[in-house]
């Protein structure tokens, strides 16, 4: 079920991304630019407010939904984008270059995926799935329980 969930983060990449400043949250419209395995790569101008946010606190959350199916990951931005990974970034992704003028003007980010939450309420009863990928530890439904009824 993990690869459904990263299968579907790279069909549907746009989504919210959520940072801290000031210990409150802070959500916007952000891209995946690039999903490796358990991994999310981000692009954004150094100038940007989230960019700062990241700097001072990298916990973030990106959460993406798409026809009642939504794919939460949490865990902590770095920083060590190596060079390929920015020029592929840059080239692959269309919105970019009609934004900024060289790959090198941006500032990269990748998630380790630490914990990934899928839900799909389509079906009855919905999938509600968590992965803690640190331990490997997979937990069914809403806090560990079921939390649909059945309609009369």
């Amino acid at each position: 079920m993990i690869e459904q969930a990263m299968e579907f983060l790279r069909e549907h990449p746009e989504g919210m991304l959520a940072t801290v400043s000031d210990n409150r949250p802070q959500t916007r419209v952000f891209q995946v630019m690039k999903v490796d395995g358990s991994t999310l790569w981000f692009a954004t101008a150094p100038q940007k407010a989230v960019w700062q946010q990241l700097q001072a606190n990298p916990a973030v959350e990106f959460l993406a939904l798409h026809d009642r199916v939504s794919v939460r990951c949490s865990g902590t931005a770095l920083f060590d984008v190596d060079d390929d990974t920015k020029r592929w970034i840059y080239n692959h992704n269309p919105v970019l270059p009609r934004l900024y003028s060289s790959y090198d003007t941006l500032a990269y980010f990748r998630l380790p995926i630490a914990r990934l939450e899928y839900f799909d309420l389509r079906p009855t009863p919905p999938v509600s799935l968590s992965f803690d990928l640190s331990t490997g530890a997979v937990t069914e439904g809403f806090r560990g329980e079921r939390f649909y009824h059945k309609a009369k």
